[in-house]
């Protein structure tokens, strides 16, 4: 059985509410909306931001009460309500107005300021844009000069208000940066992308890169969505429990938005490895499912406290011979419970998150990962090596030092070595040899700082510095807990294990980058990057510089941020 059989079971039963399709993740559009409500001082009922992406008719209920309580002041701001307001028009009857073009082109295209084509009746809302990142850039270990060239389309809407539809397919060329190309040396993929193609003599990647989904809202409070997408679980520049790095997956999303609570049930087919025989057969290549449980709740208006747990299981084990575990696909159970019960040894994680905006303008944020645990190992202090857990904290100011638009972020992520692993490929936190959290694995320490300045309306300036201290294997026969990877029963200890253990890599990454909104959603953005990559070792000594100018329409900016 999979995923689209059990929805077909649940349609059955449903009786389906007014709809909306969900903002696509970006990491400057979600930065927007999240720091008016830290602005604002409390949480927002409407959104949860712990989970991501958020529903359009959420932003737009969401900003309209804060325009009523005057929080958007400055002229950034009122430039930043009109944008969010015109992106999502067909859920607020003002935008609807204000968003309409003195000039439409053709009188068929662009007769809204955001959409290239638009249609709007009582049974079909319909929105078509095109997509384009053009760019090109210098990499100073590279002869050749860097490129993107993206083309696609992107399609939303809603049917009879009561299904929503969302559909992205974009044909892309790139040379990427020199480390990212190291990258993809070492895990046969391509960082946030799935099955690519070499280009110009392997020079280059070429790949297709498609997400889609239908979503239903069974009542006022039950949404469900089905398809092909991202989902990224926190409030941190990072996530440790799940992020947005890997490739897109085939899922089923359930959520429920009730009084101070919001609950969200996901279940993910991923792909296990990109090997696809087993002893000497061909097959494709073989999957496995990640089940989520998130559960946060209102604490007052100020705190929100969120618990998870997920489990990592597969019917492709190396043999083959494994089978789809049914028990997980219930919504309301302990995953730790049901695996001793079965006797399995899928690999279960557990957590809590929080987000207290303690004051006007100033938030903390974190995230506690625990993949396993024995409190005897703890309290002798051995270093055991299946203590595997990870920390974040972080925290947010807005308009800092009274200075409008100018954001502050800081954090702080420690991950112990040998977490998100386990003994086969079909139990690690990972898809398409990605990781699903962080992506450098574990067996790290990072300390991160973001400041973002909106001095104009239009133009945003981004400046990014990242430490990481990551312990590294120097052959492939080592394995010390950073590759996720690797199985953990070729663990080089069994006690005494810490953090960053191995050959250290420190890694030093700062970025900056300029970005002008020429109309709604066309930008140029000016980007200098450094990385600075050592070890003792000398194995992974590398420093590059990048600097690149581009277009991109309908698109948010490609980041390789490791």
């Amino acid at each position: 059985m999979r995923i689209y059989s059990l929805l077909l079971c649940l349609l059955g039963f449903l009786k389906l509410n007014a709809q909306s399709s969900y903002a696509p993740l970006n990491e400057d559009y979600y930065h927007w909306i999240d720091r008016y409500e830290v602005k604002s001082g409390v949480l927002a009922p409407q959104l949860f931001t712990a989970v991501k992406p958020y529903r359009r008719s959420d932003i737009i209920s969401f900003i309209d009460s804060l325009k009523r309580q005057d929080v958007f002041q400055s002229v950034a701001d009122e430039f930043n309500y009109e944008y969010l307001s015109h992106d999502s028009w067909e859920f607020s009857p003002a935008a609807a107005v204000s968003a309409e073009s003195d000039r439409p082109v053709l009188r068929h295209f662009y007769k809204k300021k955001s959409d290239f084509y638009s249609v709007s009746t009582g049974d079909l809302d319909l929105h078509v844009n095109p997509v384009l990142y053009l760019g090109a850039g210098k990499d100073s270990r590279r002869d050749e000069m860097l490129f993107i060239n993206t083309r696609g389309v992107e399609v939303r809407g809603m049917v009879d208000q009561k299904v929503g539809f969302y559909t992205y397919l974009a044909d892309n060329q790139a040379m990427v940066p020199s480390y990212v190309a190291d990258r993809m040396s070492d895990v046969r993929a391509l960082p946030h992308e799935g099955f690519f193609k070499d280009y110009k003599e392997g020079e280059g990647v070429d790949f297709l890169h498609a997400r889609g989904y239908i979503s239903f809202q069974a009542t006022k409070s039950i949404g469900l969505q089905f398809g092909h997408d991202r989902t990224f679980i926190g409030n941190g520049y990072r996530s440790l429990i799940f992020s947005d790095f890997a490739p897109p997956s085939l899922f089923l999303k359930g959520n429920v938005k009730v009084w101070k609570l919001n609950y969200l049930f996901l279940l993910n087919q991923m792909t296990a490895d990109t090997r696809s025989t087993v002893n000497g057969n061909f097959r494709g290549y073989p999957n496995k499912f990640v089940a989520l449980h998130h559960l946060s709740v209102n604490i007052g208006k100020k705190l929100n406290i969120g618990l998870f747990e997920s489990v990592i299981f597969s019917p492709d084990d190396s043999l083959g011979t494994d089978r789809f575990r049914l028990e997980y696909l219930n919504p309301i159970i302990f995953y730790r419970a049901i695996e001793q019960q079965n006797g399995s040894s899928d690999n279960v994680l557990l957590g809590i998150d929080f987000k207290w905006n303690a004051l006007k303008k100033i938030s903390f944020y974190g995230q506690f990962l625990l993949d396993e645990l024995v409190v005897d190992n703890i309290r002798k202090g051995n270093g055991w090596w299946a203590n595997k857990f990870g920390i974040q904290v972080g925290g947010k100011y807005v308009d800092a030092f009274g200075l409008p638009n100018l954001d502050l972020q800081g954090e702080i992520n420690l991950i112990r070595p040998y977490t998100y692993s386990h003994h086969t490929l079909y139990g690690s936190y990972s898809h398409y040899r990605q990781a699903i959290a962080h992506p450098l694995g574990a067996n790290l320490k990072e300390v991160a700082g973001i400041v973002r300045y909106q001095p104009l309306p239009r133009l945003n300036l981004t400046g990014k510095l990242v430490f990481t201290d990551i312990g590294r294997d120097l052959t492939t026969d080592w394995n010390w807990g950073a590759d996720i990877l690797k199985s953990n029963r070729t663990r080089e200890q069994e006690f005494g294990n810490t953090i960053a253990q191995g050959i250290s890599n420190e890694i030093l990454f700062g970025s900056f980058t300029a970005s002008w909104q020429l109309k709604h959603n066309l930008f140029i953005d000016a980007s200098a990057v450094l990385r600075k990559s050592t070890s003792p070792a000398g194995a992974y000594n590398n420093n590059t510089s990048i600097t690149s100018l581009a277009l991109r329409w309908n698109i948010p900016q490609r980041l390789y941020e490791f």
